[in-house]
């Protein structure tokens, strides 16, 4: 530490070496404490986000219960809304003919086929108020041979003293249905479905013509209630409205069920209240049936949770801090060593001394600054009253052309173009290209004049894009949205066009396609240009060195070129302005006054006099 600290109050800073292995260190620092932070809140969100997730399951153990229970719904309805066999159980029919017929024609065929409309276990009772109606019912007694899905007609007199029948709730047309364990239910462990059957001529006076009851195993029933799904050691129950327990799962039934070789063994009564530090405890409601479905789930799965996760965090920034610290020595060596030789060469060409030379192994960067510097010290006096005198050539001519003419360079790609055409036969691409060609050059000389009419600039800006459609074909997209009311003004000549070459040339990422849009508004006694296109975008910094350059920097020479003879033309409160985002595209802005032509000044004195 003392020989380290010694080297660098000899040399007056830190090296580049010690300055990059210092912020490895501050990096790995952060993230150790990152890791420390994210487990502490780990420990506090677990419990949420474990929750959640159970919460979760929860509700899909009552959508696949309610899934069960909608079947048997609808397998009413089609039973409640059918009025052939309302009908058919309000007629008192004295024949034995006519009644024989009406049980094999109407009630046997419509109730075999709701007994079996779904897969499951169902046993369906209607009892009726008309007594011409034969009844027809199984014996359902332990041991009894019965197919799974059958049908029973009683008469209402079986039930009318029944508790379950005197405390249903009154009708409402459509909506009134109840699940209750009935009759021999609790003993066979299945639950029914209560619903009445009305007149349905009169639903406002409703009149009961019987009573349909599906009953349903309640192992069918409640096959998704299984504790599994929330992890060992949990517990669920289905509750009803008293908030007796009529299913339950958990590890100690499922034991039971296993060693009597059946199912669930039913439970009736639910564990006192859980202490909160032990378990967690969720409810889902179920309104149409009254049930609610309570799970009880033990912390421990959430601190073993933690545990894991806690062991993987730790586990992470150990091996982390390994590799990075390696890596961050052999890093901090490898450029600290390369930028010492360089800054060594510059410190003797800033003395004059232009002999000395970098030898550098390979082809990354380093090899080719040390190129580029051994380069520049052989003859950098000479380079720098060269490139000094040709830039200030090069600056002065750009300018003087800029200003008089469009850039050589569309000629020449042009006519490269038309060649290309020729060569491959395609004349009418050949003849279009040429056409707006010459349009092009005789709107953009224009007699010498620097003032010209709007639209006489729209078109030679639609001339250019014209021609660069030819060359692009579909990939380049135009929109023209100019104002009529700027026909009657004047502008200087060529300043849409550059704009729209810098967006071809570099705002097209070489994509398969771009969409340019061009502007023109009377806003405020003021024409308002807009270029907008959907490039690549410019960095905000390019846009501040493009219009306010620092030093002899070229960036954007011709827009600042534009920018300059507006405000010469105009005065400095015009000009251009860019707004621009990386990655979605571009927008320029030319503001000039708005300055009728001679033709339309004329026009307007003589309509005021």
């Amino acid at each position: 530490m003392k020989l380290v600290w010694g080297k660098i109050k000899k040399r007056g800073y830190i090296p580049i070496g010690y300055k990059l292995m210092m912020s490895y260190l501050i990096f790995i620092v952060f993230l150790v404490t990152i890791g420390y932070v994210s487990h502490s809140m780990y420990d506090s969100s677990m419990r949420k986000q474990t929750r959640e997730n159970i919460q979760n399951t929860l509700a899909q153990i009552r959508d696949n219960v309610a899934y069960k229970t909608e079947d048997i719904v609808r397998i009413s309805s089609t039973l409640y809304d059918d009025e052939q066999f309302v009908e058919n159980l309000k007629m008192n029919l004295t024949n034995a003919q006519e009644i024989h017929t009406r049980a094999k024609k109407v009630f046997e065929p419509k109730l075999e086929s709701a007994s079996k409309s779904i897969g499951i276990n169902l046993r369906l009772f209607i009892y009726v108020k008309n007594e011409t109606i034969s009844q027809v019912y199984y014996s359902y007694k332990p041991g009894s041979n019965f197919p799974n899905q059958t049908f029973n007609i009683y008469h209402m007199g079986r039930i009318v003293n029944r508790s379950w029948y005197q405390s249903l709730p009154s009708e409402e047309y459509g909506i009134t249905m109840r699940w209750e364990e009935v009759e021999n239910d609790q003993e066979s462990g299945r639950i029914s479905m209560i619903r009445r059957i009305v007149d349905l001529q009169d639903p406002i006076n409703i009149h009961v013509l019987g009573i349909m009851r599906f009953s349903v195993s309640m192992d069918e029933l409640f096959e998704s209630v299984d504790y599994r799904k929330l992890g060992e050691g949990s517990m669920l129950y289905v509750l009803d409205r008293s908030g007796r327990a009529i299913y339950a799962s958990d590890q100690e039934m499922q034991t039971a069920s296993s060693d009597n070789n059946s199912s669930l063994t039913r439970r009736t009564t639910i564990p006192e209240l859980l202490p909160e530090d032990e378990y967690l405890t969720l409810k889902e409601y179920m309104a149409p049936q009254g049930w609610t479905i309570v799970a009880h789930v033990p912390l421990t799965i959430i601190k073993q949770e933690a545990e894991r996760v806690r062991t993987f965090i730790i586990g992470i920034c150990i091996l982390c801090f390994i590799v990075f610290t390696i890596t961050g020595v052999y890093i901090s060596g490898y450029f600290s060593k390369r930028i010492t030789k360089l800054v060594s060469t510059l410190n003797a060409f800033r003395e004059g001394d232009l002999r000395k030379r970098i030898t550098y192994r390979g082809k990354d960067e380093f090899s080719q600054i040390a190129t580029a510097m051994n380069n520049m010290g052989e003859d950098i006096e000479m380079l720098i009253e060269k490139v000094y005198l040709t830039e200030l050539e090069k600056k002065e001519a750009e300018l003087e052309m800029l200003q008089t003419q469009i850039n050589p360079h569309f000629l020449y790609n042009t006519l490269s173009s038309i060649n290309q055409l020729a060569k491959f036969g395609e004349n009418e691409k050949l003849r279009k290209m040429v056409v707006e060609l010459a349009k092009f050059y005789r709107l953009t000389l224009n007699s010498g004049k620097n003032l010209i009419p709007v639209y006489s600039e729209i078109e030679q800006a639609n001339a250019y894009l014209d021609i660069q459609k030819v060359k692009y074909g579909h990939r380049l997209e135009v929109t023209f949205d100019v104002d009529v009311e700027v026909w009657k003004y004047e502008t200087i000549k060529l300043i849409l066009q550059p704009f729209i070459e810098n967006a071809l040339k570099h705002a097209w990422s070489g994509g398969d396609r771009i969409h340019i849009r061009i502007v023109a508004r009377l806003e405020n006694d003021e024409i308002l240009y807009r270029i907008i296109d959907d490039g690549i975008g410019v960095r905000r910094e390019s846009i501040s060195d493009i219009l306010n350059p620092s030093g002899n920097s070229e960036t954007g020479f011709g827009i600042r070129n534009i920018h300059q003879r507006v405000q010469l033309q105009y005065g400095e409160k015009y000009g251009v302005s860019i707004f621009s985002k990386v990655g979605i595209g571009t927008s320029v802005t030319v503001r000039i006054p708005a300055r009728k032509r001679r033709l339309f000044l004329d026009e307007d004195q003589a309509l005021g006099e």
